[in-house]
C-alpha cells in the first residue's frame, strides 16, 4: 500500500474544497447514503461565511489500497505561520486555479513556500466549464509565476491537469467534460513522492497543529520523521534547543480516515498522525522517544505584531443580548484559544477586567471576535495598536511586505496613500492586462485600518497581499482619522425629525428608532473635532398648522459599519462595543465631564 502526503494550495473561491469533497465521494470515503453538508473541509461556520480556510486541517482518501492524506492550506497572509508550518508535513504540492481567473497573489505567498521547500507542484486547472474560461493563458501564468519564485528544472517540468470540482472529473486535455477524477488519483501517486521517513531510528515528530478536544485535551498533529508510535509508549517533547519541555505517554493515537480522526494501536514512520497525553507540549516542539535529545529543525512562528484589549462590557446596554458578560468567563475563553492557537498571546491589562490579546493582524483577531460574539459574548475592544520593540538604534516597530495589484488607472492614489501611511516603494512593474503590481515595505501602524479605504479607492478591483517582514526603525507620527464623531448627550431612541436635522453636520451611523445611550457615537462629524447632539428630540407641536412641507421626512440610510471596519475606524479614546446583536461604537468615558478630564491628562502627558 502507497503513502502520500499532499498539501492543497488555491485562492479563495478557485473551489479546493469542493474539490475534495468530489475526492471524498469518489474514493468512497462518503457512503453514497450518508448525508454530505456541501464544502465539508470549511466546517467552521465563519469560514463558510468569509469563503476562507482560517484553520488548516488534515483529511485523507483510500484509492485503490493506497492511502492519501491531503491537507488544508489558509491562503490568507494573516495565517502565514501556519502554512509554512503545513508544507513540512507534506511532499507534494496541488496548486489549484480558476481557468478563468489564473493565479492569485493569494497564492503566491502558500505557493512561494512551497516551492523554497522543495516540494513539486501539480497544476489544476479547475472550473473548465466555465463559459469564460481560458486554460491555455492560465497555464502560462502557472508557469511565469513559478519562474518569478524562482523555481528549479524539475518544479518547471510540473504535469497539469483540468478539472471540474462540481460535477466531479478532470483529464489531461482541457477538452475534457466528463468523466471521474481517476486521473487526478493517478497524477498524485505518479508525482508525489512517498514520506522520506527513517523505519528503523527512534520515534521522533514536529508538531505542526495544535488543538483542544474537551475529552483528550491536547492534540498533537504532526508527521512522524522515524521509528514507530505505539499506544502508551513513554514520550517527551523538546523545544528548538533540546530542552525537555515534559514527559507522558501517548494515550491516544489517532489517524485520519475522511474527515474523522479515528484511534490507531499504532503508526509508522512517515504517516500523518495526532497525539493525545501531553499538557504543555506546543506547535514546533520534538514529540519523540524519551532517548532522543537532538530536536527536528523547526520554523519560527512570526512574532504577534498587533494588539487589542478586549474589556467587559460596560455600557448601559451591557448584558442585554448576551449571556457570557464576566471577566472570568472570557478569561476562560481567551486562554482555551491561545492554548490551540499559537499566533495569538493572552495577557492582564492594567485596566479593570480587560486581558491584551496580541496577534498577526486586524483579519485574525477579527475572526476571534467574531468567533466570540457568536458564542454569546459581550465584549468592549479597544483600537488596534502595533506591538514596539527596543532595538540597538532606540525604538522599533514591524513592518510588513504589501504586494497589491490594481488596475493601471488606480495605481496614483495607491502610491500617495501608501505614501501618507509612510509605506515605501520597493518595486513597481506591469502585469499585464491593463494591470499594475506595486510592493511597499510598510509600517504595520500605518496599515490599520487602510484594506477598505484600499477597496472604495479601486472600487472593489484592488487585490492586497500583507506578510509580516521585519522590525525596523520607529517611523514617526501617521495621521489618523481626519473627521470628528457626533456623540450622543441623552439616552433614548433616535427620532426621525433629530436625525434629519443632524445631517447636515456629517454621516449618521444610526437609523430612527434605534436605542442610544449617553456617550454612543452616532455618526461622523464633516468637521475635524468631535461634537455632542441630541438626536432624541422631537418637534415642538404647535397649533398652527404647517403646509404640509416637513410631513415626510426622507432621510439617508445609515452607514453600517462590518466589525473590522468599526476596529479600524474607532481612534484612542473610542471602543466597539460588541455583543452577539449589535456593533457599537462608543466613547471610552461616556460621561463629557470624564471625556473632558481624560483629554486634558492625555494634552499635558
Amino acid at each position: 500500500m502507497g503513502l502520500r502526503n499532499v498539501a492543497i494550495i488555491a485562492h479563495v473561491d478557485h473551489g479546493k474544497t469542493t474539490l475534495v469533497d468530489q475526492l471524498f465521494r469518489q474514493s468512497g470515503t462518503f457512503r453514497d447514503n450518508e448525508r454530505v453538508e456541501e464544502r465539508a473541509m470549511d466546517s467552521n461556520e465563519l469560514e463558510k461565511e468569509r469563503g476562507i480556510t482560517i484553520l488548516a486541517k488534515c483529511t485523507s482518501v483510500e484509492w485503490n489500497g493506497n492511502h492519501i492524506n491531503i491537507v488544508d492550506t489558509p491562503g490568507h497572509a494573516d495565517f502565514g505561520a501556519e502554512v509554512e508550518r503545513i508544507l513540512s508535513m507534506v511532499d507534494g504540492v496541488i496548486l489549484l486555479v480558476d481557468a478563468a481567473e489564473g493565479p492569485m497573489p493569494q497564492t503566491k505567498f502558500v505557493t512561494g513556500k512551497a516551492l523554497s521547500l522543495g516540494l513539486k507542484p501539480i497544476v489544476v486547472v479547475n472550473k473548465i466549464d466555465r463559459p469564460d474560461a481560458r486554460p491555455a493563458e492560465v497555464l502560462d501564468e502557472c508557469f511565469e509565476l513559478f519562474l518569478a519564485l524562482e523555481a528549479n528544472d524539475e518544479q518547471l517540468d510540473f504535469p497539469a491537469l483540468y478539472a471540474s470540482g462540481r460535477s466531479g472529473y478532470a483529464g489531461r486535455e482541457d477538452t475534457v467534460r466528463d468523466g471521474d477524477l481517476t486521473p487526478l488519483f493517478e497524477t498524485i501517486m505518479e508525482h508525489v513522492p512517498a514520506p522520506t521517513a527513517d523505519p528503523d531510528g527512534p520515534f521522533k515528530m514536529l508538531a505542526t497543529l495544535l488543538d483542544r478536544d474537551n475529552f483528550m485535551g491536547r492534540v498533537l498533529t504532526g508527521r512522524i520523521e522515524s521509528g514507530k508510535l505505539e499506544m502508551n509508549m513513554p514520550i517527551k517533547a523538546i523545544d528548538a534547543e533540546g530542552k525537555v519541555v515534559e514527559s507522558g505517554r501517548a494515550t491516544k493515537i489517532l489517524a485520519f480516515e475522511g474527515l474523522e480522526r479515528v484511534p490507531v494501536e499504532s503508526a509508522q514512520a512517515g504517516d500523518i498522525v495526532a497525539i493525545a497525553g501531553l499538557t504543555d507540549a506546543t506547535v514546533s516542539n520534538t514529540i519523540c522517544a524519551p532517548d532522543v535529545s537532538e530536536p527536528i529543525d523547526a520554523r519560527k512562528i512570526d512574532p504577534p505584531t498587533l494588539a487589542m484589549t478586549f474589556a467587559v462590557n460596560d455600557s448601559p446596554f451591557a448584558g442585554k443580548d448576551g449571556d457570557k458578560v464576566q471577566s472570568r468567563v472570557i478569561r476562560d475563553r481567551l486562554e482555551r484559544e491561545a492554548e490551540g492557537n499559537v499566533a495569538i498571546r493572552i495577557s492582564e491589562s492594567a485596566e479593570k477586567d480587560a486581558f491584551e490579546v496580541a496577534g498577526r493582524g486586524e483579519l485574525q483577531l477579527g475572526v476571534l471576535i467574531e468567533t466570540m460574539r457568536r458564542e454569546g459574548f459581550e465584549l468592549s475592544i479597544s483600537r488596534p495598536r502595533v506591538l514596539f520593540r527596543d532595538g540597538p538604534d532606540g525604538r522599533e516597530e514591524p513592518y510588513e511586505t504589501v504586494v497589491i495589484d490594481v488596475d493601471d488607472e488606480h495605481s496614483g492614489t495607491v502610491v500617495e496613500k501608501m505614501a501618507a501611511r509612510k509605506g515605501e516603494m520597493t518595486d513597481m512593474s506591469p502585469s499585464g492586462g491593463g494591470k499594475t503590481r506595486i510592493t511597499f515595505s510598510a509600517p504595520s501602524r500605518g496599515l490599520i485600518g487602510y484594506h477598505g479605504e484600499f477597496l472604495s479607492d479601486t472600487r472593489g478591483t484592488g487585490i492586497m497581499n500583507r506578510v509580516y517582514e521585519k522590525y525596523g526603525p520607529h517611523r514617526g507620527p501617521i495621521d489618523g482619522r481626519g473627521n470628528g464623531v457626533l456623540i450622543s448627550m441623552e439616552q433614548g431612541e433616535a427620532i426621525a425629525y433629530s436625525l434629519n436635522t443632524l445631517e447636515d453636520r456629517g454621516i449618521m451611523f444610526v437609523g430612527p428608532g434605534e436605542k442610544l445611550y449617553q456617550g454612543m457615537v452616532i455618526g461622523e462629524n464633516a468637521k475635524p473635532q468631535d461634537l455632542e447632539v441630541n438626536p432624541t428630540k422631537t418637534k415642538q407641536l404647535t397649533n398652527i398648522r404647517s403646509s404640509g412641507k416637513d410631513d415626510a421626512i426622507r432621510l439617508t440610510p445609515p452607514r453600517r459599519m462590518t466589525l473590522e471596519q468599526a476596529i479600524a475606524y474607532i481612534q484612542d479614546d473610542e471602543l466597539v462595543e460588541v455583543t452577539p446583536k449589535a456593533i457599537r461604537i462608543r466613547k471610552r468615558h461616556l460621561d463629557p465631564h470624564e471625556r473632558k478630564k481624560a483629554s486634558r491628562k492625555t494634552e499635558a502627558a
